[in-house]
């Protein structure tokens, strides 16, 4: 089954508690404080994988979570951290926030990985907090929740070559003769209902093609099928048009599709093409030039006329999108070209989530909103501090207490009026 759009929720493991533990031995009267820290939750990670073409590993299942990590034991002992979450996805995934539609990251290298939710941090013992003042402390952290994140995963297919035009242009015919793909071919609209991928070999140089299902007048506004599948297209480095060489009015056909390129993205319209006459066999010299005439006048500027049934100027079809993909290739070097600007981009987007992250280590970045006779105060490091003690142990909320007042916040409380 193809899937190339799907929402699932993703679950960073819970850190382990850390262990509220004593020494009690024999012979040792004063043992002291002896709980160890809790084990850091598990990571949900993204890894772009080659030998997937499709979302469909994600059509059954809607939660992901990553394994929560262990508590903290006696003598000091170190909770294990738990184990990591590795969910493979196509290259060419990008993965957007469901609620603001942000996008949060783009897998377009093989290998590449994404850490889409962490895990919690492990709670501190209560070994961690003795000091020359609070030599027995009574109290440990809790475990910190892992990140929960609702997201979108959308597939835009990475391809050196993307094949284009009417239902039975002949996509799947050429795509069948120069690659390894092995699309359903018939004579009727609408025959390939997926996209195909296939990897061409030309002068020991591999291509990879992807031919996309047929557009038709209106695709961008969902009609056909071309709608579902135009973002497929967004990724590839150079597009091949074909136009079917049975049909009257080429130039109307090759228009029609270069107009619904243009609507759906301005920057798509800009892509390298190759403009392709199809099924040279069913008709003669005459009719040719007549067609390759009808197409300049249409905007096309370099044609090919070539018939994949009887193999005739597939092979010149190739070599020429060889030397294009890589002009292609050498100009943009590690950069893609955004499917919304048209202009070179990098290809590993950096979320806020990375200083999130840093931001939980300080304690200096907070703030104190007054509302309606009462007070929120927010900061990742403080609430994280609130969210990992027992509130309900005296003794772990004369520890926030007393952070409060170390970073200020207490003092600012009375200055704005709390009693």
């Amino acid at each position: 089954m193809f899937l190339d759009q799907v929402n699932l929720t993703v679950k960073g493991g819970k850190g382990g508690d850390g262990a509220m533990l004593f020494r009690h031995e024999k012979y040792v009267p004063r043992g002291g404080p002896e709980g160890g820290d809790g084990g850091k939750g598990g990571d949900v990670v993204f890894i772009a994988d080659t030998n997937l073409d499709t979302l469909s590993n994600f059509a059954n299942r809607k939660v992901f979570s990553a394994e929560d990590g262990e508590k903290g034991g006696s003598n000091r002992s170190h909770g294990r951290g738990g184990v990591n979450l590795v969910l493979k996805v196509p290259i060419g995934t990008v993965v957007h926030d469901l609620k603001s539609g942000k996008k949060i990251a783009d897998l377009v290298e093989r290998g590449q990985e994404y850490v889409i939710a962490h895990g919690g941090r492990g709670g501190y013992g209560n070994a961690h907090f003795t000091s020359s003042i609070r030599q027995t402390p009574d109290f440990a952290e809790l475990g910190e929740r892992g990140k929960e994140l609702k997201i979108k995963l959308e597939l835009k297919l990475v391809a050196d070559i993307g094949l284009i035009g009417y239902p039975n242009a002949g996509k799947s015919t050429l795509i069948s003769v120069i690659s390894n793909a092995r699309p359903k071919i018939a004579n009727y609209p609408f025959t390939t209902l997926v996209p195909n991928l296939g990897i061409a070999k030309i002068k020991n140089e591999e291509l990879i093609v992807a031919d996309i299902p047929g557009l038709i007048e209106g695709a961008h506004e969902g009609k056909g099928l071309g709608h579902e599948f135009l973002r497929h297209i967004e990724r590839t480095r150079l597009l091949i048009h074909l136009v079917d060489g049975t049909q009257e009015e080429v130039g109307k056909f090759y228009r029609a599709i270069r107009e619904e390129l243009v609507l759906h993205s301005k920057a798509l319209a800009r892509r390298p093409e190759i403009a392709v006459i199809s099924k040279s066999d069913a008709f003669d010299f005459k009719q040719e030039k007549k067609f390759i005439a009808e197409l300049k006048k249409a905007g096309a500027k370099k044609i090919f006329v070539i018939s994949a049934v009887a193999h005739r100027g597939t092979e010149e079809l190739l070599l020429e999108a060889l030397k294009m993909v890589k002009k292609i290739k050498a100009r943009t070097q590690s950069k893609v070209v955004s499917e919304i600007t048209g202009e070179e981009e990098f290809k590993v987007f950096l979320p806020g989530e990375v200083n999130e992250e840093k931001d939980k280590t300080s304690t200096r970045n907070w703030a104190l909103k007054k509302s309606r006779g009462s007070w929120l105060l927010t900061g990742l490091r403080l609430e994280q501090i609130v969210e990992m003690s027992d509130l309900a142990n005296p003794s772990a909320r004369a520890r926030v207490h007393d952070i409060f007042g170390k970073v200020g916040v207490m003092k600012e409380l009375k200055k704005q009026g709390a009693n």
